[in-house]
Protein backbone atom coordinates (compact mmCIF):
# COMPACT_ATOMS: atom_id res chain seq x y z
CA UNK A 1 0.00 0.00 0.00
CA UNK A 2 1.18 3.54 -1.15
CA UNK A 3 1.77 5.48 2.24
CA UNK A 4 1.95 8.69 0.10
CA UNK A 5 -1.05 8.25 -1.81
CA UNK A 6 -3.31 7.14 0.67
CA UNK A 7 -1.87 9.96 2.97
CA UNK A 8 -2.86 12.11 0.95
CA UNK A 9 -6.33 10.64 -0.04
CA UNK A 10 -6.60 10.10 3.72
CA UNK A 11 -6.33 14.25 4.18
CA UNK A 12 -9.19 15.21 1.86
CA UNK A 13 -11.40 12.30 3.32
CA UNK A 14 -10.69 14.82 6.66
CA UNK A 15 -11.39 18.41 5.10
CA UNK A 16 -14.56 16.46 3.75
CA UNK A 17 -15.29 15.96 7.50
CA UNK A 18 -14.94 19.78 7.95
CA UNK A 19 -16.73 20.51 4.69
CA UNK A 20 -20.07 18.02 6.17
CA UNK A 21 -19.82 19.90 9.42
CA UNK A 22 -20.22 23.25 8.16
CA UNK A 23 -23.29 21.98 6.24
CA UNK A 24 -24.23 20.72 9.44
CA UNK A 25 -23.85 24.16 10.91
CA UNK A 26 -24.95 26.13 8.33
CA UNK A 27 -28.32 24.11 8.03
CA UNK A 28 -29.11 24.29 12.09
CA UNK A 29 -28.68 20.59 11.46
CA UNK A 30 -26.49 20.04 14.71
CA UNK A 31 -29.49 18.47 16.92
CA UNK A 32 -30.66 16.25 13.83
CA UNK A 33 -29.95 13.31 15.84
CA UNK A 34 -30.63 14.13 19.43
CA UNK A 35 -28.76 11.00 20.71
CA UNK A 36 -25.04 9.42 19.56
CA UNK A 37 -23.74 7.09 18.38
CA UNK A 38 -26.90 6.11 17.08
CA UNK A 39 -29.73 8.53 15.23
CA UNK A 40 -33.44 8.18 17.18
CA UNK A 41 -32.28 4.67 18.92
CA UNK A 42 -31.90 3.66 15.51
CA UNK A 43 -28.21 2.69 13.05
CA UNK A 44 -30.63 3.98 10.35
CA UNK A 45 -32.31 7.13 11.13
CA UNK A 46 -36.21 7.50 10.49
CA UNK A 47 -37.56 8.79 7.37
CA UNK A 48 -40.93 9.90 8.57
CA UNK A 49 -41.71 10.58 11.85
CA UNK A 50 -44.60 7.87 11.85
CA UNK A 51 -41.29 5.67 12.45
CA UNK A 52 -40.70 7.04 15.87
CA UNK A 53 -42.89 6.36 18.97
CA UNK A 54 -45.62 8.82 19.98
CA UNK A 55 -43.84 10.40 23.10
CA UNK A 56 -39.98 10.76 20.99
CA UNK A 57 -39.88 13.98 22.29
CA UNK A 58 -40.20 13.19 26.19
CA UNK A 59 -37.94 10.43 25.36
CA UNK A 60 -34.95 12.34 23.23
CA UNK A 61 -36.20 15.87 25.31
CA UNK A 62 -35.64 13.90 28.52
CA UNK A 63 -32.22 12.79 27.70
CA UNK A 64 -31.48 16.40 26.66
CA UNK A 65 -33.11 18.68 28.65
CA UNK A 66 -34.32 20.66 25.75
CA UNK A 67 -36.94 20.14 22.86
CA UNK A 68 -36.55 17.92 20.36
CA UNK A 69 -39.08 17.72 17.30
CA UNK A 70 -37.87 15.23 13.91
CA UNK A 71 -37.27 17.28 10.93
CA UNK A 72 -35.99 14.28 8.15
CA UNK A 73 -33.84 16.41 6.67
CA UNK A 74 -31.68 18.02 9.10
CA UNK A 75 -31.27 14.15 10.92
CA UNK A 76 -30.25 12.64 7.79
CA UNK A 77 -28.08 15.85 7.14
CA UNK A 78 -26.23 15.05 10.92
CA UNK A 79 -26.04 11.11 10.05
CA UNK A 80 -24.31 11.77 6.60
CA UNK A 81 -21.89 14.28 8.62
CA UNK A 82 -21.67 11.34 11.27
CA UNK A 83 -20.80 8.06 8.32
CA UNK A 84 -18.14 10.61 6.87
CA UNK A 85 -16.59 10.82 10.35
CA UNK A 86 -16.52 7.07 10.09
CA UNK A 87 -14.70 6.92 7.05
CA UNK A 88 -12.29 9.16 8.14
CA UNK A 89 -11.73 7.34 10.59
CA UNK A 90 -11.09 4.02 8.93
CA UNK A 91 -8.86 6.23 6.44
CA UNK A 92 -6.63 6.95 9.36
CA UNK A 93 -6.68 3.46 10.59
CA UNK A 94 -5.57 2.62 7.06
CA UNK A 95 -2.54 5.23 6.90
CA UNK A 96 -1.24 4.03 10.62
CA UNK A 97 -1.07 0.52 9.28
CA UNK A 98 0.26 1.51 5.93
CA UNK A 99 2.90 3.48 7.75
CA UNK A 100 4.51 0.63 9.27
CA UNK A 101 6.77 0.29 6.76
CA UNK A 102 8.89 3.08 7.35
CA UNK A 103 9.49 1.58 11.25
CA UNK A 104 12.94 0.88 10.43
CA UNK A 105 13.31 4.41 8.14
CA UNK A 106 11.36 7.00 9.94
CA UNK A 107 9.95 5.79 13.18
CA UNK A 108 8.68 9.63 13.20
CA UNK A 109 6.02 8.68 10.52
CA UNK A 110 4.62 5.55 12.46
CA UNK A 111 4.08 7.53 15.70
CA UNK A 112 2.19 10.73 14.13
CA UNK A 113 0.02 8.45 11.83
CA UNK A 114 -0.94 6.77 15.07
CA UNK A 115 -1.40 9.84 16.91
CA UNK A 116 -3.79 10.76 14.72
CA UNK A 117 -5.57 8.15 14.60
CA UNK A 118 -5.40 8.53 18.46
CA UNK A 119 -6.82 11.89 17.62
CA UNK A 120 -9.75 10.31 15.80
CA UNK A 121 -11.26 8.63 18.29
CA UNK A 122 -10.93 11.45 20.54
CA UNK A 123 -12.57 13.49 17.98
CA UNK A 124 -15.20 10.88 17.90
CA UNK A 125 -15.95 11.38 21.74
CA UNK A 126 -16.12 14.77 21.17
CA UNK A 127 -18.73 14.92 18.71
CA UNK A 128 -20.69 12.41 21.26
CA UNK A 129 -20.49 15.58 23.96
CA UNK A 130 -21.20 18.34 21.16
CA UNK A 131 -24.48 16.04 21.15
CA UNK A 132 -24.49 15.55 24.82
CA UNK A 133 -24.16 19.17 25.65
CA UNK A 134 -26.56 20.26 22.95
CA UNK A 135 -24.16 22.52 20.56
CA UNK A 136 -22.24 24.25 23.31
CA UNK A 137 -20.48 26.90 21.52
CA UNK A 138 -17.17 25.84 23.54
CA UNK A 139 -17.15 22.41 22.36
CA UNK A 140 -18.21 22.93 19.05
CA UNK A 141 -15.08 25.17 18.39
CA UNK A 142 -12.80 22.73 20.30
CA UNK A 143 -14.50 19.80 18.14
CA UNK A 144 -13.53 22.07 15.07
CA UNK A 145 -9.80 22.87 16.81
CA UNK A 146 -9.18 18.64 17.18
CA UNK A 147 -10.23 18.79 13.15
CA UNK A 148 -7.42 21.07 12.62
CA UNK A 149 -4.57 19.39 14.54
CA UNK A 150 -5.23 15.97 12.90
CA UNK A 151 -5.00 17.84 9.18
CA UNK A 152 -1.75 19.10 10.92
CA UNK A 153 -0.43 16.10 12.19
CA UNK A 154 -1.45 13.91 8.54
CA UNK A 155 0.14 16.84 6.68
CA UNK A 156 3.35 16.34 8.07
CA UNK A 157 3.59 13.17 8.54
CA UNK A 158 2.74 12.74 4.85
CA UNK A 159 5.31 15.35 4.36
CA UNK A 160 8.29 13.51 5.87
CA UNK A 161 7.18 10.33 3.59
CA UNK A 162 7.68 12.88 0.44
CA UNK A 163 10.73 14.53 1.68
CA UNK A 164 12.29 10.84 -0.14
CA UNK A 165 11.88 12.27 -3.26
CA UNK A 166 10.84 15.71 -3.52
CA UNK A 167 13.63 18.79 -3.80
CA UNK A 168 13.08 22.01 -2.15
CA UNK A 169 14.64 25.18 -4.11
CA UNK A 170 17.43 26.98 -2.13
CA UNK A 171 16.07 30.16 -0.38
CA UNK A 172 18.38 32.90 1.18
CA UNK A 173 17.21 34.58 3.98
CA UNK A 174 15.33 32.10 5.84
CA UNK A 175 15.54 33.62 8.84
CA UNK A 176 13.37 36.88 7.66
CA UNK A 177 10.95 34.41 5.53
CA UNK A 178 10.36 32.13 8.83
CA UNK A 179 8.90 35.40 10.77
CA UNK A 180 6.84 36.41 8.19
CA UNK A 181 5.21 33.57 7.43
CA UNK A 182 4.91 32.21 11.06
CA UNK A 183 3.56 35.25 11.84
CA UNK A 184 1.41 35.11 9.22
CA UNK A 185 0.08 31.32 10.40
CA UNK A 186 -0.79 33.33 14.06
CA UNK A 187 -2.56 35.83 12.64
CA UNK A 188 -4.71 33.22 10.47
CA UNK A 189 -5.43 31.45 13.66
CA UNK A 190 -6.38 34.42 15.30
CA UNK A 191 -8.67 35.32 12.33
CA UNK A 192 -10.25 32.16 12.92
CA UNK A 193 -10.60 32.05 16.45
CA UNK A 194 -12.38 35.60 16.33
CA UNK A 195 -14.40 33.48 13.59
CA UNK A 196 -15.64 31.42 15.60
CA UNK A 197 -16.86 34.67 18.15
CA UNK A 198 -18.92 35.49 15.33
CA UNK A 199 -20.34 32.49 14.48
CA UNK A 200 -21.72 32.13 18.34
CA UNK A 201 -22.86 35.69 18.20
CA UNK A 202 -25.35 34.57 15.06
CA UNK A 203 -25.41 31.40 16.97
CA UNK A 204 -27.33 33.69 19.61
CA UNK A 205 -28.92 35.34 17.24
CA UNK A 206 -30.43 32.22 15.41
CA UNK A 207 -31.56 31.24 19.18
CA UNK A 208 -33.66 34.10 19.58
CA UNK A 209 -35.13 34.96 15.51
CA UNK A 210 -34.80 31.65 14.12
CA UNK A 211 -33.63 30.11 10.57
CA UNK A 212 -35.94 32.17 8.74
CA UNK A 213 -34.96 35.70 9.17
CA UNK A 214 -31.60 34.78 7.98
CA UNK A 215 -31.54 38.60 6.67
CA UNK A 216 -30.98 39.34 10.08
CA UNK A 217 -28.31 37.63 11.08
CA UNK A 218 -25.70 40.28 10.45
CA UNK A 219 -27.63 43.25 11.49
CA UNK A 220 -28.48 41.73 14.62
CA UNK A 221 -24.90 40.23 15.58
CA UNK A 222 -22.95 43.51 14.81
CA UNK A 223 -24.86 44.77 17.58
CA UNK A 224 -23.90 42.13 19.86
CA UNK A 225 -20.08 43.62 19.62
CA UNK A 226 -17.11 44.49 18.65
CA UNK A 227 -15.95 41.17 17.35
CA UNK A 228 -17.65 40.91 13.83
CA UNK A 229 -15.88 44.93 12.92
CA UNK A 230 -12.84 43.04 14.27
CA UNK A 231 -12.82 40.07 12.12
CA UNK A 232 -13.46 41.73 8.85
CA UNK A 233 -10.83 44.31 9.46
CA UNK A 234 -8.22 41.93 10.46
CA UNK A 235 -8.29 39.83 6.98
CA UNK A 236 -6.79 42.89 5.42
CA UNK A 237 -3.65 42.34 7.89
CA UNK A 238 -3.63 38.86 7.07
CA UNK A 239 -3.72 39.55 3.52
CA UNK A 240 -0.41 42.22 3.81
CA UNK A 241 1.46 39.67 5.52
CA UNK A 242 1.00 36.87 2.80
CA UNK A 243 1.83 39.49 0.33
CA UNK A 244 5.12 40.51 2.17
CA UNK A 245 5.72 37.35 2.72
CA UNK A 246 4.97 36.17 -1.35
CA UNK A 247 7.40 39.35 -2.35
CA UNK A 248 10.02 38.08 -0.01
CA UNK A 249 9.99 34.49 -1.22
CA UNK A 250 10.31 36.06 -5.03
CA UNK A 251 13.34 38.29 -4.25
CA UNK A 252 15.27 34.75 -2.29
CA UNK A 253 14.46 32.13 -4.92
CA UNK A 254 16.35 32.12 -7.79
CA UNK A 255 13.66 29.12 -9.21
CA UNK A 256 10.26 28.27 -9.57
CA UNK A 257 9.69 25.53 -7.33
CA UNK A 258 7.33 23.50 -4.51
CA UNK A 259 7.81 26.91 -1.64
CA UNK A 260 7.00 29.59 -4.56
CA UNK A 261 3.73 27.05 -5.68
CA UNK A 262 1.96 26.75 -2.01
CA UNK A 263 3.44 30.46 -1.64
CA UNK A 264 0.74 31.22 -4.31
CA UNK A 265 -1.60 28.92 -3.06
CA UNK A 266 -1.72 30.24 0.38
CA UNK A 267 -2.29 34.10 -1.48
CA UNK A 268 -5.06 32.86 -3.54
CA UNK A 269 -6.89 30.83 -0.52
CA UNK A 270 -6.50 34.10 1.34
CA UNK A 271 -8.31 35.85 -1.28
CA UNK A 272 -10.76 33.48 -2.10
CA UNK A 273 -11.24 33.19 1.97
CA UNK A 274 -11.94 37.47 2.07
CA UNK A 275 -13.98 36.99 -0.73
CA UNK A 276 -16.62 34.47 0.37
CA UNK A 277 -16.63 36.61 3.75
CA UNK A 278 -17.10 39.82 1.63
CA UNK A 279 -20.45 38.22 0.03
CA UNK A 280 -21.55 36.53 3.32
CA UNK A 281 -21.90 39.90 4.90
CA UNK A 282 -23.74 41.27 2.20
CA UNK A 283 -26.01 38.44 1.11
CA UNK A 284 -27.30 37.71 4.47
CA UNK A 285 -24.53 34.48 4.89
CA UNK A 286 -26.18 31.95 2.38
CA UNK A 287 -26.08 28.86 3.94
CA UNK A 288 -24.08 26.76 0.82
CA UNK A 289 -20.98 29.71 1.40
CA UNK A 290 -20.63 29.00 5.14
CA UNK A 291 -19.18 25.60 5.04
CA UNK A 292 -16.81 26.84 2.17
CA UNK A 293 -15.45 29.58 3.77
CA UNK A 294 -14.77 27.60 7.30
CA UNK A 295 -13.20 24.65 4.66
CA UNK A 296 -10.73 27.41 3.11
CA UNK A 297 -9.83 28.80 6.14
CA UNK A 298 -8.93 24.91 7.18
CA UNK A 299 -6.72 24.26 3.75
CA UNK A 300 -5.64 27.81 3.77
CA UNK A 301 -3.85 26.84 7.38
CA UNK A 302 -2.80 23.44 5.63
CA UNK A 303 -1.10 25.00 2.93
CA UNK A 304 0.86 27.56 5.16
CA UNK A 305 1.71 24.63 7.33
CA UNK A 306 2.75 22.65 4.32
CA UNK A 307 5.04 25.71 3.42
CA UNK A 308 6.70 26.44 6.91
CA UNK A 309 7.67 22.59 6.48
CA UNK A 310 9.38 23.51 3.04
CA UNK A 311 10.92 26.21 4.45
CA UNK A 312 12.68 24.28 7.17
CA UNK A 313 12.80 20.97 5.56
CA UNK A 314 16.58 20.44 6.50
CA UNK A 315 15.55 20.60 10.29
CA UNK A 316 11.77 19.55 10.90
CA UNK A 317 12.29 15.90 8.03
CA UNK A 318 15.76 14.84 9.71
CA UNK A 319 18.36 12.59 7.98
CA UNK A 320 15.64 9.92 6.17
CA UNK A 321 17.02 6.80 4.32
CA UNK A 322 15.95 7.41 0.70
CA UNK A 323 16.51 3.74 -0.52
CA UNK A 324 13.97 2.16 -2.92
CA UNK A 325 12.15 5.97 -2.64
CA UNK A 326 9.33 5.84 -5.28
CA UNK A 327 8.91 8.62 -7.74
CA UNK A 328 5.75 10.56 -7.27
CA UNK A 329 4.93 13.76 -9.28
CA UNK A 330 1.70 15.67 -9.37
CA UNK A 331 1.43 19.81 -10.68
CA UNK A 332 3.04 21.01 -7.53
CA UNK A 333 5.91 18.56 -7.50
CA UNK A 334 6.86 17.62 -11.41
CA UNK A 335 10.36 19.51 -11.70
CA UNK A 336 11.42 19.06 -8.34
CA UNK A 337 10.63 15.42 -8.34
CA UNK A 338 14.08 13.39 -7.24
CA UNK A 339 14.88 11.05 -10.60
Amino acid sequence: MNYRKLGIATIIVVYLVVVAGGVVRSTGAGMGCPDWPRCFGSWVPPTDISQLPANYQEIFGAKLKGEVLFNPVKTWTEYVNRLVGVLAGIFVFATFIASLKYWKRDKTIVGLSFLSFLLMGFQGWLGAKVVSTELKPLMVTLHMLVAIIIVFVLIYAVARAYSEVSEVEKVTHKPKLNFILATAIILSVVQILMGTQVREAIDEVIFRIGYDNRDQWIEQASQSGLWFYVHRSFSLIVFGFHIWFIRSLMKNTSQNGLLRSYGKAMLALVGVEILTGVIMAYFSIPAYLQPVHLTLSIIMLGVQFVAFLLLNAENVFGRINRVDAEVFATPLHTSNVRN
